[in-house]
């Protein structure tokens, strides 16, 4: 099997200009990228960098103007074609809201599943099954209004299990939230990743969600700008603030303490300047 689950070759992208408008600059210029099978992939840059963009070009909300977007070899270019790469990749958005559709937990994670037309009994199987995965069982029953952001966000999560999508991208998911619940959710995303082998394209701006994902993609201007290790990109520190973004907290204290090599964590970070301490002491 081919381990490339999305591939962008080329691919270049540019919103309609209302009428009498000058045209405008493409969201995305050029873009190639491989998506490997399983992989955890984090895409940061600054508003307007083509970020978002790119995630919706991922399961096929846009096409390309030039260029080619394959998911599993599939190219969107019909609308049954996009449906059938929809049933691969599926979009968490960044406001739950926007996503939850029903009045009831189990009934909105339901909704994607029955929209493809499987059996009652199976729908019933996989609902349990994906709000399990995401520890939102217990909530079944509860209105979606009556629950807090994170727990909103890990309900439209489960809408996407539960139609078995093998990849799903999440664009800025935890924007919204506060610490508890972006704490919540990026537990659930990488437990999905890392038990159930998910392919996950996160679109963040927050630096310390990329922290521990396989690989970072920065983008600037329409285009791919850095792509490596989170220690590989955030190792870079001057590079990166030229594109206007932060690095993770504890790279930037290490940073400005001039300590060799890239620290990515806190504990890290702890670790090393009781390192440097003892050293001293000694």
């Amino acid at each position: 099997m081919n381990d490339t689950i999305i591939e962008f070759e080329n691919v270049t992208f540019t919103y309609d200009s209302e009428e009498g408008e000058a045209p405008k600059t493409p969201a995305l210029r050029n873009v190639t990228l491989r998506v490997k099978r399983g992989e955890f992939l984090a895409v940061l840059g600054h508003n307007g960098s083509g970020k978002s963009t790119l995630a919706k070009l991922c399961n096929a909300i846009y096409t390309p103007q030039s260029g080619v977007v394959r998911v599993n070899g599939l190219v969107g270019d019909t609308e049954e074609k996009a449906d059938q790469i929809r049933r691969i990749v599926g979009m968490v958005f960044q406001n739950p809201d926007n996503q939850i559709v029903a009045t009831i937990v189990e009934d909105d994670v339901a909704f994607g599943p029955e929209n493809l037309g499987v059996e009652p009994q199976e729908i019933r199987r996989r609902v349990d099954d994906a709000l399990r995965a995401v520890n939102m069982y217990e909530f079944r029953l509860r209105e979606p209004h009556k629950l807090s952001g994170g727990q909103k966000q890990r309900v439209a999560i489960a809408g996407v299990l539960a139609m078995q999508t093998d990849c799903i991208v999440l664009d800025e998911p935890t924007a919204m939230l506060d610490p508890k619940g972006r704490e919540e959710v990026m537990s659930t995303v990488h437990r999905l990743n890392e038990e159930m082998g998910i392919t996950v394209i996160l679109v963040t701006h927050f630096m310390d969600e990329a922290v521990d994902a396989d690989r970072v993609v920065v983008m600037d201007s329409g285009r791919i700008v850095m792509q490596g290790t989170p220690a590989q990109v955030f190792s870079q520190v001057d590079t990166v603030r030229r594109y206007g973004l932060d690095v993770p907290q504890a790279t930037e204290l290490c940073h400005a303490l001039g300590m060799p090599g890239c620290v990515l964590t806190i504990e890290d970070c702890v670790a090393q300047i009781a390192a440097r301490a003892g050293g001293d002491a000694g």
